[in-house]
């Protein structure tokens, strides 16, 4: 019996991390669309989204194929999903994205005629474009292994990022500086992120802005970084105070 107990205990639990499964939200929660970045899947952000839900918010998380349709499509598509799961808080709803699912978040709200009156908190966007898109921009592989959305990426005047604008939302900014990735760290001038440049994640218009110890890939899953996602939700500022 006690063995019986323990092992449905252990299958609980492991259920609960892969599903990132939680109690419903109470009635009346602020609904969080998480919107992951270029070459990831819904489960990259798994452990967040399972984080928001355990703070009390209703968590949709939004899948789109980002390798393969322009980034004009995907602003359809993310369009589309806030239309069909956030009918009638379309202002309020609040996004958190990772990498490009931020520039995408950015095509999407300014195409929008009417203030957003959500939050937003994006993890190592690369708002200002990157430099590792600039130094493979006329190989024929970067379409292959990026795609359009991911190509347009790049640091000048014709690259997507350039062209957006200053934000008109409230905006915290979370981004690291440990990289994994020497090669692409050595394309990018000052610290970053082995995909972001520090510098490079930072927007006109953005509310606040912090710099942690963690990588593009795995910022996303840090407890520190879910905590600020959080504090900035709620009071329109991280907890901490880089700027």
């Amino acid at each position: 019996m006690v063995i019986r107990k323990l092992l449905a205990t252990v299958t609980c639990a492991l259920l609960w991390i892969l599903s990132g499964c939680s109690p419903p939200p109470p009635d009346g929660a602020e609904s969080v669309i998480v919107v992951h970045g270029l070459g990831r899947t819904s489960a990259s952000m798994t452990i967040l989204v399972s984080r928001l839900k355990n703070a009390g918010f209703r968590v949709v998380s939004f899948g789109y194929p980002s390798t393969s349709e322009p980034m004009e499509a995907l602003v359809d598509r993310l369009q589309t999903e806030v239309g069909r799961c956030c009918e009638g808080e379309t202002e309020t709803v609040h996004f958190v994205t990772h990498s490009m699912g931020g520039v995408l978040v950015r095509s999407y709200l300014n195409r929008q005629p009417e203030a957003h009156q959500g939050r937003v908190v994006m993890l190592s966007p690369p708002n200002q474009g990157s430099e590792i898109i600039d130094a493979f921009a006329d190989s024929p592989l970067l379409q292959r292994f990026v795609g359009p959305a991911g190509s347009s990426l790049g640091t000048d005047s014709a690259g997507i990022a350039s062209q957006l604008g200053p934000v008109r939302f409230g905006l915290g900014i979370v981004t690291g500086d440990r990289s994994m990735n020497p090669l692409a760290s050595w394309l990018i001038p000052g610290p970053d992120d082995g995909k972001v440049a520090v510098d490079r994640a930072r927007v006109e218009g953005a509310t606040d802005f912090i710099v942690v110890s963690a990588t593009h890939t795995f910022i996303m899953n840090r407890r520190e970084v879910a905590e600020e996602v959080v504090h900035f939700l709620r009071n329109g500022r991280f907890e901490r105070e880089d700027q």
